[in-house]
């Protein structure tokens, strides 16, 4: 008898152990928005992929963390993006990877605020997204950041000093790289031959007339991939053949539909990613990619796939666990991410209190419509 309640304690205790274990494992609730219909769906479709990849490796590497990924379409709309966020706060958000582009983010970033819900946006660059929210990060370089670092790259890697600028006077985002890409050329010893300006996508004959009659030999794009493929074209009906030299808005650039790739030949672009790169991590991220989606992933993907991992580390620093409220793990969250650091398959990863990453740029060039990295 004695052995037998001795077996039913021990079973009991086993039990308990078990019951124990599973209440240890946490689900963490994580929404993704962005764009995944309309112009800018190649970004937002390419964040949301990226960040199902992470989400998917995260829970299956069994380490106790389970990742529930909610993902809205914000059409890249201010109000629409809104309304995501209202339904994935309703559906226990706890917190945001997103949004993907910067208009629909600073709309957001705004309520999240108020409401404290802490947010890392893998690709909305301008400062006006972090400015004044403690509880906003990015993943990727402000807009002053890869202003001053592409005339930075060009200088010290031999590319031509005889600069045109074609930007968007109407998108912050462009204005934004454009102004402090100014700021820095002169001390550089580049020579800006040609500042010109568009507010639409229509016709980019005299931009590229003005590059081309003052003898740049280098064109500066801080641009989305929509103009720069025009200003391609352009450039080409013009018999046109400088280095065209762009930021992380033009990736993308060889996924527009009907766009002949051979246009964008040796054109190159500032950014934290490279899909050649030989490091095991970027090696099993690309593949994983290819095979679920059959292609090659850009930086927009990569950015997502490193900012949920980053979320979840800070998860872990702040230990969030399942069902807590997002406004509950706010302040955690923004402390944990000044603590963390990530190496990820974009680089090595620091937040300061600004929301700002600290990563080291590099450059890639497009050659027989695939992106190589330049220094190779």
């Amino acid at each position: 008898m004695k052995k037998f309640i001795a077996l039913v304690l021990a079973l009991a205790m086993i039990a308990c152990m078990t019951v124990s274990a599973l209440a240890e494992d946490v689900v963490l609730t994580i929404a993704h928005i962005g764009p995944e219909t309309g112009p800018a769906a190649v970004y937002g479709l390419a964040t949301s992929r990226g960040a199902k990849i992470a989400a998917d490796e995260i829970t299956a590497a069994d380490n106790g963390i389970t990742v529930v990924l909610l993902d809205e379409d914000d059409a890249h709309d201010a109000e629409k993006s809104v309304n995501a966020y209202n339904t994935v706060l309703d559906n226990g958000a706890q917190m945001i990877i997103g949004t993907t582009t910067t208009t629909p983010c600073i709309a957001v970033a705004t309520l999240a605020y108020d409401e404290r819900v802490f947010m890392l946006t893998p690709s909305a660059s301008s400062t006006d997204v972090t400015s004044g929210r403690d509880n906003v990060y990015q993943v990727c370089f402000t807009d002053p950041a890869q202003g001053a670092a592409s005339a930075q790259y060009i200088a010290q890697n031999g590319l031509p000093t005889k600069i045109a600028v074609i930007y968007n006077n109407a998108d912050a985002y462009s204005t934004g790289i454009y102004e402090t890409f100014m700021a820095e050329a002169p001390a550089l010893g580049l020579e800006v031959v040609s500042i010109t300006t568009f507010t639409d996508n229509s016709n980019f004959t005299s931009q590229v007339s003005a590059a081309q009659s003052a003898g740049a030999e280098l064109v500066f794009l801080p641009i989305y991939y929509t103009p720069a493929s025009l200003i391609l074209q352009t450039a080409a009906n013009a018999g046109y053949k400088p280095v065209f030299f762009g930021v992380d808005g033009m990736d993308g650039i060889l996924s527009i539909d009907g766009f002949d790739t051979s246009l964008a030949e040796g054109v190159m672009l500032l950014t934290p990613f490279s899909a050649d790169a030989e490091d095991e991590k970027t090696v099993n991220f690309v593949k994983s990619y290819k095979d679920l989606y059959g292609e090659v992933p850009n930086q927009f993907a990569a950015d997502a796939y490193d900012g949920v991992y980053a979320l979840v580390e800070a998860a872990k620093v702040a230990g969030v666990q399942t069902g807590d409220k997002a406004e509950d793990v706010c302040d955690a969250m923004i402390a944990a991410m000044q603590q963390i650091t990530y190496e990820g398959v974009t680089g090595t990863m620091t937040w300061d209190a600004t929301g700002a990453v600290s990563k080291t740029p590099t450059a890639v060039v497009i050659e027989n419509g695939v992106y190589v990295g330049f220094d190779k």
